[in-house]
């Protein structure tokens, strides 16, 4: 069992210094925007991946006008104390300590305290382009296993050296062929590994996903879900030397699994142009909900779950469905924001919970 007891922010944010008490499983957050509902559940996200959510630079996570930060969460995971903190200091460089014991790599933190976020923003999950549904896969995957983050840092690295080498190439006039070699043998080798994990992986995780979206929406809707890859269709190999004159035309790397994609339809038209508002929600509530269960399968605890701002433009036979599940049927922490001190007292009212309700101002 995993609990987030109380968090301290200093310089976070629009936080010079706050310190949070958590003392109920479901927790609601209250108040006016620009209050800090959503800089609050980010520094929760940020102890779990030594990050921000929202993918900003470091220096724009600390307060205007000042320099460094510091948060610290206590924690209990299976009756265990955990405290982690993560410092930055005035010259930018960050700390990450649990227990005493400092990260030499961050990487290596991933998926100890795992928490899932679900924000507004989110929606370009649906509506947008494939990065982003391979840096959900992505973030997911590396969270149960080691072994695909490693492979995943490998391969990002070394396609970095060959664009580099693209553009050298382009630049001088001359290819070096020998060095393009190794490195094709490089990014193939961790591509494929890659490729092998998601494919594996995608087959149960994208059923899952449209079991729960029938269980929000209440019907199917016709949604097929899709993995693709160039990898399906041809070797990695096969691929970098079809593709050697487009990539050195355009002086980067234009085949391999930094490509793929998920591929969302409703019954043959594509999912984002057919689909309604609700819908979408839907479709995110339900990526979202399966990367939290499947956490919550491989690791034997259920993560942290947050929830900013989720009551707009979902319907309120949805909003039960998905905040009964949540709240009553997990034995997970839950975070929830909300605009509207009363609608969030009457939702949570209407599932029967004992929650923590906290009004910024």
């Amino acid at each position: 069992m995993l609990r987030l007891q109380s968090i301290s922010l200093v310089q976070f944010r629009n936080y010079v210094q706050q310190n949070f008490s958590f003392t109920e499983r479901i927790v609601g957050i209250c108040g006016i925007n620009g209050t800090g509902k959503t800089n609050l559940l980010d520094a929760v996200y940020y102890l779990s991946f030594s990050r921000s959510y929202f993918s900003r630079p470091d220096s724009q996570n600390v307060y205007h006008g000042l320099a460094g930060m510091r948060l610290e969460g206590n924690y209990q995971l299976n009756n265990q104390p955990q405290q982690l903190t993560c410092i930055l200091r005035e010259n930018n460089r960050k700390e990450l300590v649990l227990n005493d014991d400092e990260y030499k790599k961050f990487s290596d933190h991933i998926g100890k305290l795992p928490c899932v976020m679900i924000a507004p923003d989110d929606i370009v999950l649906i509506t947008g382009g494939s990065e982003e549904r391979r840096k959900f896969i992505d973030t997911l995957l590396s969270q149960i296993n080691k072994a695909y983050l490693q492979q995943l840092i490998r391969y990002t690295k070394i396609l970095q050296q060959r664009n580099s080498l693209l553009k050298q190439s382009a630049e001088s006039g001359k290819a070096d062929e020998s060095l393009l070699q190794v490195l094709n043998e490089q990014l193939s080798q961790s591509g494929n590994a890659i490729f092998t994990e998601r494919k594996e992986f995608l087959v149960d995780f994208l059923i899952l996903t449209s079991s729960i979206y029938k269980r929000i929406a209440g019907k199917d809707d016709g949604l097929i879900l899709q993995y693709e890859s160039q990898l399906l269709h041809d070797n990695f190999d096969q691929l970098l030397q079809a593709t050697r004159q487009k990539d050195a035309l355009l002086q980067r790397t234009t085949a391999g699994i930094h490509k793929d994609d998920i591929l969302f339809f409703m019954e043959t038209a594509a999912f984002k142009t057919e689909a309604s508002q609700g819908q979408r929600k839907s479709l995110l509530f339900a990526l979202k909900l399966a990367e939290w269960q499947i956490l919550k399968d491989k690791k034997g605890f259920t993560p942290i779950l947050l929830l900013d701002d989720v009551f707009e433009k979902l319907d309120e036979q949805r909003m039960f469905q998905l905040l009964h599940w949540v709240c009553t049927e997990s034995d997970g922490q839950v975070f929830i924001t909300d605009t509207h001190a009363d609608r969030l007292r009457l939702q949570l009212g209407e599932i029967d919970v004992t929650y923590q309700l906290i009004e910024l101002s």
